[in-house]
């Protein structure tokens, strides 16, 4: 539930959304403009970013629309509109972009073929589990129920995490140095 905001709350929340939604913005252009610039195995891991970058700046967009829409002025004060803020633009941007990342993490390992494709198909599906196990329980009232769910997404991270330290940790990826 929204509540009243002075002007320097308001102002505060809306920069730094409208920075963040500059910074993905830039930072998309810099990704785009500098695929050329890196080896061609690292290619596809750039435009993997720009596409993370893009998706979150539209979302970040989104929200800071949602905050402008849920308040007025009035007073001096930043009250609530009636239109109400969704917040759950974070979820949407997320369920898109996390499994990108993890993606991206494996394709700048530069595995070999299989192997890549077993953990991006793997790790991308329990980024998405996540993702949506995490969304019931932000929308939920009572902490029990947030409990609940907040366990089930913690499942699908450990088991990111597993995968990370035990399939690719020290000896079970790592190429093997000319010296």
């Amino acid at each position: 539930m929204l509540s009243d905001l002075s002007l320097e709350q308001y102002s505060l929340v809306y920069n730094i959304l409208s920075f963040t939604f500059a910074a993905m913005l830039a930072s998309f252009v810099y990704f785009v403009l500098m695929r050329q610039q890196v080896a061609p195995k690292y290619r596809g891991a750039l435009v993997m970013s720009a596409i993370v970058v893009a998706v979150a700046g539209y979302h970040y967009f989104r929200i800071l629309e949602s905050w402008s829409a849920a308040f007025t002025l009035q007073d001096g004060v930043y009250v609530t509109s009636g239109v109400p803020f969704n917040d759950a633009y974070r979820y949407v941007d997320w369920l898109l972009t996390v499994p990108l990342l993890v993606a991206e993490l494996v394709a700048v390992l530069a595995l070999a073929r299989a192997r890549s494709i077993s953990l991006t198909f793997r790790l991308g599906l329990a980024a998405a589990l996540m993702i949506a196990l995490g969304f019931p329980g932000e929308i939920a009232a009572d902490t029990g129920t947030r409990a609940l769910w907040g366990t089930l997404s913690t499942i699908p991270f450990v088991y990111i995490l597993w995968v990370l330290f035990r399939e690719l940790g020290a000896g079970h990826s790592a190429p093997a140095r000319r010296g």
